[in-house]
């Protein structure tokens, strides 16, 4: 299970693949966006120097590591239109943590269900994952919609556990077990 290739997936509409070098501009772009930075963990704006570094070292990053994370690209027509990530926890790597961002242009229309949806299937059945978690801000409601929507179940509420950009923010801890999507 560890050091899997990452293949590329697809969607009726979307693949997920690798990053490229010439994806680092609209990578840049969208995580530049305030909107979209609100909830994550980087600043806005995001250095196109730092997006080429990132999306370099994620073109070559070993996938199902445990603890480390693997970003990949969500693709419309071969374009960038966003990432999802996932890592095998270091404790258990038959479970594993995913998040989703998509480009504030392209929100809305499903996309982000899709392409969690696609790398839910490629976690339990490609890499034979047991439980599938993610979490968010309760603030961040389409988050919770697309989680809710791909069949993960709310598990727990935490109450200012996580301190982030001058405040403490709750999260939300979503969960799916591969025998539930299968």
């Amino acid at each position: 299970m560890t050091n899997a290739p990452f293949p590329q997936l697809s969607t009726s509409r979307l693949g997920l693949r690798r990053f490229r070098e010439s994806d680092a501009e609209a990578f840049a772009r969208y995580r530049s966006d305030p909107a979209v930075a609100r909830y994550q963990s980087w600043e806005a704006p995001y250095p196109l120097e730092e997006a080429s570094r990132f999306v370099s070292a994620m073109a070559t990053q070993p996938a199902d590591v445990p603890g480390e994370w693997l970003q990949i690209a969500v693709t419309l027509e071969d374009a960038l239109i966003g990432d999802c990530a996932f890592v095998a926890q270091a404790h258990e790597p038959r479970t594993a943590e995913i998040g989703f961002t998509i480009a504030p242009e392209h929100q809305g229309r499903g996309y982000a269900g899709e392409a969690v949806t696609s790398l839910l299937g490629y976690l339990f059945d490609q890499l034979g994952k047991h439980r599938v978690t993610a979490s968010c801000g309760p603030r961040n409601a389409p988050s919770v919609k697309v989680l809710e929507s791909v069949g993960m179940r709310r598990e727990g509420h935490l109450v200012e556990s996580t301190w982030a950009k001058g405040e403490w923010t709750d999260d939300l801890i979503f969960a799916v077990l591969g025998r539930e999507v299968s």
